[in-house]
């Protein structure tokens, strides 16, 4: 492996584990202080009130949700240089299912500007429908959280398969994939999802800050030393 290629594989290292960071602040503002804290979807009017009330930290979130969907397209980049010697093909599978995810998020901030614009307008549309546009952002979310959870699955199985990270951080990337996945099912299937949102939200919020907080140290690390390349890594040819 050539310096020039152990210099990119940092530098891409870096740039995920920074972008993962961000990502981290920027989305637990985003959703669980201002969307969550804003948002009630039981009560239009309530919710209309509130934003109209705290308009400025609303266009804040909705900022920080716009940022996390420019952040997440270098750090599926990073993730790709960093793993593209496990296998091209798998790494770029890998980036795509990320970027999906991106795109899904960025549809969802569209739909979010529209409840914004009808809660702080005087239009005809009322708050039922800024309020269905606030729902929307979320299924349009939920669904590309199923991809984020291939994502995650996919890139456990790479991490298993090739060792370049710690194959523990493999598994347990898979397992917060997998929960992601199960929580957008749930949300389609089950006709009351409020009567087991807390139970989801622990099964999807405990593996997933646990993995990701851990690749991420995982990421800083590997973007300082001399090579990101692993002693089991050397052991490994590049595959398509």
């Amino acid at each position: 492996m050539s310096t020039h290629t152990d210099s990119s594989r940092r530098t891409a290292a870096r740039v995920a584990g920074i972008g993962y960071i961000a990502l981290f602040v920027l989305a637990i503002f985003a959703n669980f202080v201002v969307k969550q804290g804003i948002i009630d979807p039981a009560d239009a009017e309530a919710t209309v009130a509130a934003i109209r009330e705290q308009e400025t930290l609303f266009r804040v979130g909705l900022a920080a949700f716009i940022v996390v969907f420019l952040i997440d397209v270098p750090v599926a980049w990073g993730l790709y240089v960093l793993f593209a010697p496990a296998g091209r093909t798998r790494s770029l599978l890998v980036a795509w299912f990320r970027i999906v995810y991106t795109v899904f998020l960025g549809v969802g901030a569209v739909f979010m500007f529209l409840g914004l614009e009808i809660a702080t307008r005087s239009t005809s549309l009322g708050a039922d429908v800024a309020l269905l546009m606030l729902a929307a952002f979320d299924f349009t979310w939920y669904v590309g959280l199923i991809a984020f959870g291939l994502h995650l699955m996919l890139l456990g199985g790479l991490i298993i398969r090739s060792r370049i990270a710690p194959r523990l951080i493999g598994v347990i990337l898979a397992v917060a994939g997998a929960t992601y996945a199960l929580d957008t099912l749930a949300h389609v299937l089950v006709s009351d999802y409020a009567a087991i949102a807390d139970v989801m939200l622990a099964i999807v919020a405990i593996p997933s800050i646990v993995a990701e907080l851990t690749f991420t140290v995982w990421l800083l690390r590997a973007g300082r030393r001399s090579s990101p390349v692993t002693r089991e890594e050397t052991a490994v040819p590049a595959r398509v």
